[in-house]
């Protein structure tokens, strides 16, 4: 058995929305999903920060971050027993990676201690184009890719998730009518890697303004570093290393 995360990342799309959608996740979404899974372990929400400038060309999401970890992938409840989920009050898009709660790949920064940088964590989801395998995708990004981005100069932690592949059915709670998704949301995503920096002019001089020189795939979609197109095989978003709830402490689920 392997602890497994669920990772959501949202994007608003209409600031009208913001103040409803709001409302819902913490008064009726949350609860929601509690119920349906009651195994959960781990359930919390972050907030994401303003992204550095320059930034919003890397497919940024800025509305919110959801974790949810169980003791396993494979449990879920059906629909059976259950009342239909509180439909979503605004648009809103999302992308889902089910992938195991710890990192598979860990690979600089492990030896520092807590208070030894601040940390501005950058969250980077990224998906290999459907004409190459995944195989092929993860030689460049482990053996060419990674050495390379090790020669950032201010990166201060860098690790990263191979992802579950899609089982063939939703890997939500049931019932998942609820909210109508674009079609990002149902894609199967291959990795999520952090990178930490110490602020938004560390992750700007080792991204935008002094990079290290980048070996280009073969097979990218994009001409730049990341080599992914932005917004559809690539999505980031920042975050600080504390998340605004933990609806396991502070929530109870809607019991029936």
């Amino acid at each position: 058995m392997e602890m497994s995360k669920l990772l959501i990342i949202h994007k608003i799309n209409d600031e009208n929305d913001r103040p409803a959608l709001e409302r819902w996740f913490n008064r009726y979404h949350a609860p929601e999903v509690m119920t349906q899974a009651p195994w959960t372990v781990r359930y919390v929400m972050y907030r994401p920060v303003p992204c550095p400038p320059g930034a919003e060309d890397y497919g940024f999401y800025g509305y919110r971050v959801h974790e949810s970890w169980v003791p396993d992938k494979s449990v879920r409840r059906g629909e059976r027993g259950l009342l239909a989920m509180t439909a979503q009050p605004g648009a809103c898009d999302a992308i889902i990676i089910n992938m195991p709660s710890e990192p598979t790949e860990d690979f600089f920064g492990g030896n520092a201690c807590y208070d030894d940088h601040t940390i501005l964590r950058w969250v980077c989801a990224f998906r290999y184009p459907d004409s190459i395998s995944a195989e092929e995708g993860e030689d460049w990004y482990l053996n060419t890719h990674v050495p390379e981005v090790l020669k950032q100069q201010k990166l201060t932690r860098f690790f990263s998730t191979n992802a579950y592949m899609n089982p063939g059915k939703s890997i939500l709670p049931q019932g998942e009518d609820f909210l109508e998704h674009d079609d990002l949301f149902y894609k199967q995503w291959h990795r999520v890697s952090e990178l930490w920096y110490e602020c938004n002019n560390d992750w700007r001089e080792s991204v935008i303004t002094n990079p290290p020189p980048y070996t280009k795939p073969p097979w990218a979609t994009q001409d730049s570093y990341p080599f992914f197109q932005a917004g559809s095989d690539f999505i980031s978003t920042f975050l600080l290393e504390t998340p605004e709830r933990d609806f396991i402490k502070e929530s109870k689920a809607l019991y029936l």
